[in-house]
């Protein structure tokens, strides 16, 4: 008995094609050109129907298991992991994460194929695509570096909410630094700046937005010393910026540093389900993962800049950071020689060059760990803590603790109860 073959379309069209040869009423030359193959391809569709029949035109891999089909264990796997261990995780970061540590080599689609037959879809929400001009990147590493600051559930409840303070490079998309801070301040940008300058050299620029903690108010009047030297007002991460030579340049709106803005969308997406993966609950814990994250961003989302050469600045042999990277206050010193700042007092000591600096104006440099310094024309003056004054010696002096008042219910028959009682009733 002949075993039933059934041809679709495409194959019942060739079978109509090969009879009319078999007939001479169609030349091969013909018939290549209404299947679209070749004459060659023709004559061995006809050799086949010819000894097979039109069982001989089917597909010889017809009712066969592929050979690159995925086994039903290894579906059921995906699926579990998905659920489970990396829930959350988009397809492609959950792609690499099946080779690189299941040791699961699957592509993408066909990742995405299992989980949407599953009912899986990703995470990641994509909007539909809109029209934009898009800019050129700098030529060279080091010319242009955009940071911002993204708050975040980065722990998703498992801890505080944090802020992470980064930047990335214009020319290669690398990110040379990042760090988790309880919020946006000066000292997370101060401890970006400085891991980047010690680690590559001084950027060209910095492009940010317009957060106060880069530009003063624009109602702020300047100082006396400022007007006199014809500087307007700065931050301390801007006066920093000035002193390092890195050019400060502010956006006007979100969309024109659109490269950090996309940063974060990407961090919020994988480094979230990083975290959650390391199950990390503490800033420290987030550093950490940080710090193994961003080589692995870097290599896999890095470009190649037009240009090799690279434009950070080499530091000079003399430079000190904690110099820089510090907060800076002005100050007068006292007729004592006494240096007032918060609740610290410090006692400037005589040297070969004065012996004394009363009533000489000063800066105490505040570094980012909490130490103290005082500087006078940039040269750094010995201190020491000084004693406070008596007025911070001073307390409250009691002889004798006041007694608790008792207080008694009146009785029934008391004269208030029968003098305010119709108040009452």
């Amino acid at each position: 008995m002949k075993e039933e073959v059934t041809l679709n379309r495409k194959e019942q069209n060739r079978v109509i094609i090969l009879n009319q040869i078999e007939t001479k009423r169609v030349t091969v030359d013909r018939a290549a050109m209404l299947l679209e193959v070749t004459q060659r391809h023709v004559w061995r569709l006809l050799a086949d129907y010819r000894r097979d029949g039109a069982s001989g035109i089917a597909h010889g891999n017809r009712g066969h298991k592929p050979i690159n089909k995925i086994e039903e264990g290894l579906r059921l796997q995906v699926v579990e992991l998905a659920g489970g261990k990396y829930y959350g995780f988009n397809q492609q970061h959950f792609t690499e994460k099946l080779g690189d540590k299941e040791g699961i080599s699957l592509s993408r689609s066909t990742v995405r194929r299992i989980l949407l037959k599953q009912g899986i879809r990703s995470p990641q929400r994509r909007r539909g695509p809109k029209h934009r001009s898009r800019r050129e990147r700098y030529p060279q590493e080091g010319l242009l570096l955009q940071t911002d600051g993204s708050t975040h559930d980065w722990l998703e409840g498992r801890g505080p909410e944090l802020c992470l303070i980064g930047a990335i490079d214009d020319a290669t998309n690398d990110v040379p630094y990042a760090c988790f801070q309880e919020h946006e301040d000066t000292k997370g940008y101060m401890l970006m700046l400085k891991a980047i300058t010690l680690k590559r050299g001084l950027p060209l620029a910095l492009y940010h937005d317009r957060h106060s903690i880069f530009e003063v108010a624009p109602d702020k009047e300047a100082s006396i010393e400022e007007q006199l030297a014809g500087r307007k007002p700065l931050t301390q991460l801007g006066r920093l910026l000035d002193e390092l030579g890195i050019n400060s340049i502010a956006a006007n709106s979100p969309q024109a540093k659109g490269r950090v803005e996309r940063l974060w969308k990407t961090f919020q997406d994988r480094l979230t389900s990083e975290l959650r993966l390391s199950e990390a609950k503490t800033k420290e814990t987030a550093n950490e993962v940080l710090k193994a994250f961003l080589p692995e961003y870097n290599q896999r989302f890095g470009v190649l800049a037009r240009e090799t050469v690279s434009a950070y600045r080499k530091l000079e042999s003399n430079f000190k950071p904690d110099e820089y990277f510090c907060y800076k206050y002005p100050r007068t010193v006292g007729s004592d020689n006494v240096v007032r700042f918060v609740n610290n007092r410090l006692q400037i000591l005589p040297n070969t060059e004065r012996a004394s600096y009363a009533r000489c104006k000063v800066q105490v440099y505040a570094g980012l760990n909490g130490n103290l310094a005082v500087y006078y024309k940039n040269q750094r003056l010995d201190t020491r803590p000084a004693p406070s004054e008596s007025t911070r010696l001073r307390t409250l002096v009691t002889t004798e603790e006041p007694k608790p008042r008792h207080y008694t219910k009146p009785s029934p028959d008391h004269p208030w109860r029968g003098k305010y009682r119709a108040c009452f009733d």
